[in-house]
């Protein structure tokens, strides 16, 4: 079928009230930056329904990008005809005929918004139903959950046939629930938990740490690849790259083997929630599971807590390791966070570091390094760009045999 429109609905919006417009406006700003690479489409985003014009565009591969953008409920791809009630019967039929197997029913369901058509509605349901029960041989019309249902919307200015209800992501659109930020890792778990703080309307800027030579350029385009898988639903995300050499390999030198990963955790909090503010966030998100390392126990989380006042949320708090796999599946996240390359929280790590460390030790052996000196290096040297959908930035297959020779 060659369709002309895809209509979205809107899912937890239509409890929204007075705000009801200001979260519609932002979903039809996201649908747009999603689908970027797609020039010809024409969107509206009207209070009822949001409509994306296809003008030639093939539906699949927009509808494969709207499955990803929260804040829709679930859309039908749909065929926009002339009021030429002939034209209406042989579409109504070919969707049928594409869809039938031997046993199916159907039904038709119609709705008309304009009441000087030739046909009222139950006309035009006992005539389409009429015509396809005398083309399809064998098919019956069931009223409750037919296996086809033909859905038929008579407009002001047209009329539309779907037959297909396609679910979408949920949630709210992304930059309805506030600006944050994202400790984004090279691993599993850091995106599942930016996928689960956009889907409650988060706008979430993402900050990665890179340490060169320890960590290779391939190692930051993982990051930042993971973010573009990321942006499909939210439009765009911009991508905040701090250099971290400099203050590892001063922890390194200067603080208990022990305390390592709780000093460099510390650090890289204290760099994220100072860039938070400079980008005007309002809290910093993480991919923490509790105790699922030494640095995410209580006792680590309320030492690498203690250098910021900021909301520190932690999506994946109570999850597992298989729970959180499953959604990096669905997200389409886990094959590429597994590829072997090193980012900084991997490297320098102690065979042996503390699960429990003590808060007073912690805030005594940090006073070993240059806190003030190495948190300016960091962010002054930080690197911001702009992330959508679909950008690569890895070859993955010559990556991957490239560094593992």
């Amino acid at each position: 079928m060659e369709y002309t429109e895809i209509m979205v609905r809107y899912g937890e919006l239509s409890t929204k009230g007075k705000n009801r417009k200001d979260f519609i406006k932002q979903l039809g700003k996201n649908v747009r930056h999603s689908l970027h690479d797609f020039p010809g489409l024409e969107i509206r985003a009207q209070y009822d329904r949001l409509h994306v014009a296809l003008n030639g565009t093939p539906a699949q591969p927009v509808m494969d990008r709207l499955k990803g953008v929260f804040g829709i409920e679930n859309f039908s791809p749909m065929i926009k005809l002339e009021k030429d009630f002939e034209q209406v019967k042989d579409t109504a039929l070919e969707m049928v005929k594409a869809q039938y197997k031997p046993g199916m029913t159907f039904k038709i369901n119609t709705k008309r918004q304009d009441h000087n058509f030739e046909f009222d509605t139950n006309q035009i349901n006992d005539k389409l139903g009429g015509h396809i029960l005398r083309n399809v041989p064998g098919i019956e019309v069931q009223m409750r959950q037919p296996d086809i249902m033909i859905k038929v919307e008579v407009r002001l200015n047209g009329i539309f046939l779907t037959s297909e209800t396609i679910k979408g992501a949920g949630g709210l659109p992304v930059g309805t629930g506030g600006h944050a930020v994202m400790m984004l890792s090279g691993g599993i778990d850091s995106p599942v938990a930016s996928y689960l703080g956009m889907k409650r309307g988060v706008k979430l800027d993402m900050v990665h740490f890179f340490s060169p030579p320890y960590t290779s350029e391939q190692a930051l385009a993982k990051a930042k690849e993971l973010t573009s898988k990321i942006a499909g639903y939210a439009g765009s995300i911009q991508f905040v790259q701090v250099p971290f050499t400099k203050a590892q390999e001063e922890i390194k030198e200067k603080v208990p083997e022990g305390y390592l990963m709780t000093i460099q955790r510390r650090m890289m909090l204290r760099i994220t929630a100072a860039i938070a503010q400079l980008r005007g966030a309002k809290g910093v998100f993480t991919g923490e599971s509790l105790g699922q390392v030494a640095s995410q126990t209580l006792e680590s989380m309320l030492a690498i807590n203690d250098v910021t006042n900021m909301p520190v949320l932690r999506p994946l708090v109570s999850m597992d390791k298989t729970e959180i796999i499953k959604i990096a599946e669905q997200i389409d996240t886990y094959d590429l966070s597994i590829l072997p390359f090193e980012d900084c929280c991997t490297i320098f790590t102690p065979p042996a570091p503390k699960t429990r460390p003590d808060l007073e030790k912690t805030r005594n052996f940090e006073k070993l390094v240059d806190v003030d000196a190495l948190m300016k290096e960091a962010i002054d040297g930080i690197q911001v760009c702009n992330i959508r959908p679909g950008e690569n930035f890895m070859n993955q297959q010559e990556d991957v045999f490239a560094e593992l020779l």
